[in-house]
Protein backbone atom coordinates (compact mmCIF):
# COMPACT_ATOMS: atom_id res chain seq x y z
CA UNK A 1 0.00 0.00 0.00
CA UNK A 2 1.40 3.38 -1.24
CA UNK A 3 1.09 5.69 2.45
CA UNK A 4 -0.04 9.28 1.26
CA UNK A 5 2.36 11.90 2.05
CA UNK A 6 1.07 14.45 4.86
CA UNK A 7 2.71 18.21 5.21
CA UNK A 8 3.37 20.13 8.68
CA UNK A 9 -0.65 21.24 8.61
CA UNK A 10 -1.59 17.61 8.63
CA UNK A 11 0.82 17.00 11.48
CA UNK A 12 -0.38 20.30 13.61
CA UNK A 13 -3.72 18.22 13.23
CA UNK A 14 -2.37 15.40 14.79
CA UNK A 15 -1.42 17.22 17.31
CA UNK A 16 -4.39 19.33 18.61
CA UNK A 17 -6.29 15.55 18.51
CA UNK A 18 -3.62 14.48 20.67
CA UNK A 19 -3.60 17.02 22.83
CA UNK A 20 -6.98 17.66 23.19
CA UNK A 21 -8.67 13.22 23.41
CA UNK A 22 -6.89 12.51 26.68
CA UNK A 23 -7.80 15.58 28.62
CA UNK A 24 -11.25 14.76 27.16
CA UNK A 25 -11.22 11.16 27.35
CA UNK A 26 -9.90 11.51 31.46
CA UNK A 27 -12.87 13.84 31.62
CA UNK A 28 -15.39 11.62 30.76
CA UNK A 29 -13.96 8.97 31.71
CA UNK A 30 -13.92 10.18 35.58
CA UNK A 31 -17.21 10.97 35.11
CA UNK A 32 -19.05 7.71 34.24
CA UNK A 33 -19.91 8.51 30.54
CA UNK A 34 -19.45 5.55 27.90
CA UNK A 35 -17.57 7.62 25.03
CA UNK A 36 -16.13 6.63 22.05
CA UNK A 37 -13.67 7.85 18.73
CA UNK A 38 -14.88 8.58 15.41
CA UNK A 39 -12.66 8.88 12.33
CA UNK A 40 -15.20 9.00 9.41
CA UNK A 41 -12.38 9.55 6.87
CA UNK A 42 -9.54 7.38 8.73
CA UNK A 43 -7.01 6.48 5.88
CA UNK A 44 -5.12 3.43 6.52
CA UNK A 45 -3.89 4.68 9.86
CA UNK A 46 -0.14 5.63 8.70
CA UNK A 47 1.27 8.29 6.25
CA UNK A 48 4.73 9.49 5.21
CA UNK A 49 6.24 13.10 6.02
CA UNK A 50 6.90 14.98 3.06
CA UNK A 51 9.84 16.50 4.81
CA UNK A 52 12.04 13.74 5.51
CA UNK A 53 10.53 10.49 4.47
CA UNK A 54 9.40 9.21 8.37
CA UNK A 55 6.62 7.31 9.20
CA UNK A 56 3.71 9.59 10.69
CA UNK A 57 0.99 7.99 12.74
CA UNK A 58 -2.05 9.04 11.42
CA UNK A 59 -5.05 9.73 13.61
CA UNK A 60 -6.62 6.60 14.57
CA UNK A 61 -3.66 5.04 15.89
CA UNK A 62 -2.83 8.22 17.59
CA UNK A 63 -6.72 7.77 19.25
CA UNK A 64 -5.95 4.19 19.85
CA UNK A 65 -3.14 5.22 21.89
CA UNK A 66 -4.49 7.66 24.23
CA UNK A 67 -4.86 7.17 27.90
CA UNK A 68 -7.43 6.55 29.61
CA UNK A 69 -8.49 4.72 26.22
CA UNK A 70 -12.12 5.30 24.51
CA UNK A 71 -14.39 2.87 25.11
CA UNK A 72 -15.20 2.01 21.48
CA UNK A 73 -13.76 3.45 18.19
CA UNK A 74 -15.32 3.56 14.66
CA UNK A 75 -12.76 3.80 11.70
CA UNK A 76 -14.79 4.69 8.49
CA UNK A 77 -13.18 4.70 4.89
CA UNK A 78 -14.83 4.32 1.85
CA UNK A 79 -11.19 2.67 0.05
CA UNK A 80 -11.08 -0.67 0.74
CA UNK A 81 -7.07 -1.15 0.89
CA UNK A 82 -6.72 1.61 2.99
CA UNK A 83 -9.24 0.07 5.45
CA UNK A 84 -7.53 -3.87 5.40
CA UNK A 85 -4.31 -1.86 6.16
CA UNK A 86 -6.16 0.23 8.90
CA UNK A 87 -7.13 -3.50 10.46
CA UNK A 88 -3.61 -4.41 10.14
CA UNK A 89 -2.18 -2.35 11.88
CA UNK A 90 -4.81 -2.44 14.70
CA UNK A 91 -5.52 -6.11 14.94
CA UNK A 92 -9.14 -7.92 16.01
CA UNK A 93 -10.56 -5.66 18.37
CA UNK A 94 -14.00 -5.96 20.34
CA UNK A 95 -14.09 -2.21 20.97
CA UNK A 96 -12.71 -0.98 17.76
CA UNK A 97 -15.12 -1.35 14.37
CA UNK A 98 -14.33 -0.68 10.73
CA UNK A 99 -16.59 0.28 8.19
CA UNK A 100 -15.65 0.03 4.27
CA UNK A 101 -18.23 2.37 3.61
CA UNK A 102 -19.44 6.13 2.53
CA UNK A 103 -19.10 7.52 5.59
CA UNK A 104 -22.28 10.30 5.33
CA UNK A 105 -24.18 6.89 4.95
CA UNK A 106 -22.95 5.07 8.13
CA UNK A 107 -22.31 8.00 10.26
CA UNK A 108 -25.95 8.82 9.90
CA UNK A 109 -26.64 5.32 10.14
CA UNK A 110 -24.98 2.97 12.31
CA UNK A 111 -22.46 5.67 13.70
CA UNK A 112 -23.86 9.04 15.35
CA UNK A 113 -27.12 7.16 16.27
CA UNK A 114 -24.93 5.10 19.16
CA UNK A 115 -24.35 8.70 21.11
CA UNK A 116 -26.99 10.77 23.10
CA UNK A 117 -27.09 13.12 25.83
CA UNK A 118 -30.15 11.39 26.93
CA UNK A 119 -27.95 8.03 27.25
CA UNK A 120 -25.38 9.67 28.77
CA UNK A 121 -22.63 8.25 25.69
CA UNK A 122 -20.47 11.35 24.04
CA UNK A 123 -18.04 10.96 20.97
CA UNK A 124 -15.22 12.74 19.59
CA UNK A 125 -15.21 12.80 15.53
CA UNK A 126 -12.71 13.87 13.18
CA UNK A 127 -14.23 14.68 9.77
CA UNK A 128 -11.35 15.35 7.54
CA UNK A 129 -11.88 14.32 3.88
CA UNK A 130 -9.74 14.20 0.95
CA UNK A 131 -12.02 16.29 -1.20
CA UNK A 132 -15.67 17.89 -0.56
CA UNK A 133 -17.32 14.28 0.35
CA UNK A 134 -18.12 15.03 3.26
CA UNK A 135 -22.31 16.29 3.99
CA UNK A 136 -23.29 18.86 6.12
CA UNK A 137 -26.21 16.69 7.17
CA UNK A 138 -23.64 14.44 9.49
CA UNK A 139 -22.56 17.90 10.83
CA UNK A 140 -26.25 18.46 11.84
CA UNK A 141 -26.64 15.40 13.42
CA UNK A 142 -23.70 15.16 15.83
CA UNK A 143 -24.68 18.74 16.75
CA UNK A 144 -28.32 17.60 17.48
CA UNK A 145 -27.04 14.74 19.32
CA UNK A 146 -25.76 17.29 21.43
CA UNK A 147 -22.95 14.41 22.98
CA UNK A 148 -20.70 14.31 19.75
CA UNK A 149 -17.64 16.91 19.24
CA UNK A 150 -16.39 17.89 15.72
CA UNK A 151 -13.45 18.15 14.81
CA UNK A 152 -13.80 19.41 10.81
CA UNK A 153 -10.39 19.84 8.34
CA UNK A 154 -11.87 21.68 5.36
CA UNK A 155 -10.36 21.42 2.45
CA UNK A 156 -9.59 25.54 1.76
CA UNK A 157 -7.38 24.45 -1.38
CA UNK A 158 -10.34 22.51 -3.13
CA UNK A 159 -12.50 25.23 -2.15
CA UNK A 160 -10.22 27.67 -3.18
CA UNK A 161 -9.96 26.64 -6.12
CA UNK A 162 -13.90 26.83 -7.15
CA UNK A 163 -14.77 29.27 -5.56
CA UNK A 164 -12.05 31.61 -7.08
CA UNK A 165 -13.56 30.95 -10.31
CA UNK A 166 -14.84 34.12 -12.33
CA UNK A 167 -16.71 32.30 -14.84
CA UNK A 168 -19.12 29.96 -12.62
CA UNK A 169 -18.83 27.61 -16.21
CA UNK A 170 -15.38 26.40 -15.52
CA UNK A 171 -16.69 25.07 -12.38
CA UNK A 172 -16.33 20.88 -12.97
CA UNK A 173 -19.51 19.29 -13.31
CA UNK A 174 -20.54 18.32 -9.97
CA UNK A 175 -17.94 20.87 -7.84
CA UNK A 176 -21.11 22.73 -6.70
CA UNK A 177 -23.44 20.34 -5.69
CA UNK A 178 -20.20 19.02 -3.35
CA UNK A 179 -19.72 22.30 -1.81
CA UNK A 180 -23.38 22.96 -1.54
CA UNK A 181 -23.38 19.45 0.41
CA UNK A 182 -20.37 20.37 2.61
Amino acid sequence: MNLDEIGPWSEIKLDILRDYAAPYSTILKRNGFHHGYIDAFSGPGLHIRKAGGEEVLGSPLVALGVQPPFDEYHFIDLDGEKVGFLRGQVGDRPDVMFYNADSNQVMLESVLPRFSYAKRTRALCVLDPYALTLDWKVVCAAGSSQAVEVFINFPVMQMNRNCKKEDISEILPGELEAMDRF
